[in-house]
């Protein structure tokens, strides 16, 4: 299977980006195929963000809204695909009491009160820790990091779980085994490590434990949006741990 198809497949999955011309001329790329390629696209995902951040600084915008900003271009670069999967795990095992009924609101488009707070939350660490770390180049080796952890811990999750349900789109996420994974998870440890984050590489491994056994014991397994909840997740506690210094 190409490269190139395989991450532009990563990039079509996660992301809004225009990326088929990298599989031009290439045969399509299952999604299972690209599981190895999450991580580059979470870290190519921060370092837009930290070129958001630094581009606020070059026109003098205040720190919080320069962060503010910078939040907006990480969601639309996404589509707040991440984020929807946080509040939909949020509704599900917070509102549910059995797991056919929280697998049934994890699917419901409208959100609860603990997805909303859920999302208000993680959006409110992410930004302080913007604006806490400050620098423009401090920002941008945080968010590169955050980014390629985030996408990590969504493998970690995947290794450690089976599907929740068999028919959701991340159900085959892991049919090519762990090979792919294990690529991706240590592409992303190289990447947090470039970045001098190795204290985030035993807190991202720590939040998909915490991930998966939530995830066990509420509905059996993972769905998209528990790998998207991870994702946040990560991304809040990477951050907030680079912002403490």
């Amino acid at each position: 299977m190409s490269f190139r198809a395989e991450l532009a497949s990563a990039f079509t999955l996660l992301t809004r980006l225009p990326a088929g011309w990298l599989a031009r001329g290439q045969p399509p790329a299952g999604l299972a195929d690209s599981v190895w390629a999450f991580p580059l696209v979470g870290a190519l995902v921060g370092g837009i963000g930290g070129a958001v951040y630094w581009l606020g600084v070059r026109i003098g915008l205040p720190p919080a809204v320069d962060a503010t900003w910078t939040l907006a271009a990480l969601l639309l670069a996404t589509g707040a695909l991440h984020e929807d999967g946080l509040a939909d795990t949020a509704d599900g095992f917070g509102g549910g009491r059995t797991r056919e009924r929280k697998l049934e609101i994890m699917r419901d488009s409208r959100i609860g009160s603990f997805g909303a707070l859920a999302l208000m939350l993680s959006l409110g660490v992410r930004g302080a820790a913007i604006v806490a770390l400050a620098t423009p180049a401090h920002v941008a080796a945080a968010l590169v990091a955050a980014g390629a952890l985030g996408r990590g811990t969504i493998l970690l999750v995947l290794g450690a779980l089976p599907p929740a349900r068999p028919d959701g789109l991340a159900a085959g996420l892991r049919e090519h085994g762990l090979g792919r994974m294990l690529a991706g998870l240590l592409l992303a440890l190289f990447v947090a490590l470039a970045m001098h984050a190795m204290a985030a590489c035993v807190a991202a491994v720590l939040v998909a434990l915490a991930v998966a056994w939530a995830a066990r014991r509420q509905i059996g397994g993972y769905t998209g949006d528990v790998l998207g909840a991870a994702s946040v997740v990560t991304e809040c506690v990477v951050l907030s741990l680079l912002a403490a210094g």
